[in-house]
């Protein structure tokens, strides 16, 4: 299930996030802000079983809050507003947003103890590294 995901998450390492934000949209200032952060990811779950994602910098703090498998409306840490779908496939979250007739998918693993997240959209692709907080 989710449990490996769960706890927080500090950002260690990022290939081609400014080429990825730049393919979904995001400005320039935005764009320089986000590669200069170092978020912390806090993935947590309810007794309801909804589930929680939120990203933490010293800029801006975004939470995410959804059931695995529901469509629904996300606002994204750059001000998107997507329709989005969050599943666990092979052991991935995997997170689609949908806007504007673009799509993006954020495939999150556990690799050797470390949370990868895999941004895809059309043919950029970021990878993000985070280690965990003990």
């Amino acid at each position: 299930m989710v449990d490996p995901f769960v706890g927080t998450w500090t950002l260690t390492a990022s290939e081609n996030f400014d080429d990825y934000m730049k393919a979904i949209g995001v400005g320039l200032a935005t764009r320089q802000m986000g590669n200069l952060a170092k978020p912390n990811l806090v993935i947590s779950v309810d007794e309801d079983g909804l589930l929680s994602m939120k990203s933490e910098t010293t800029f801006k703090t975004t939470a995410f809050k959804f059931k695995l498998n529901e469509e629904c409306d996300e606002t994204t840490a750059d001000g998107r507003t997507t329709k989005t779908l969050v599943t666990l496939k092979d052991g991935k979250l995997v997170q689609r947003q949908t806007w504007d007739g673009k799509t993006t998918t954020l495939e999150r693993e556990i690799q050797d103890g470390k949370l990868t997240a895999k941004c895809v959209i059309d043919d950029v692709v970021a990878v993000r590294t985070y280690a965990k907080k003990t």
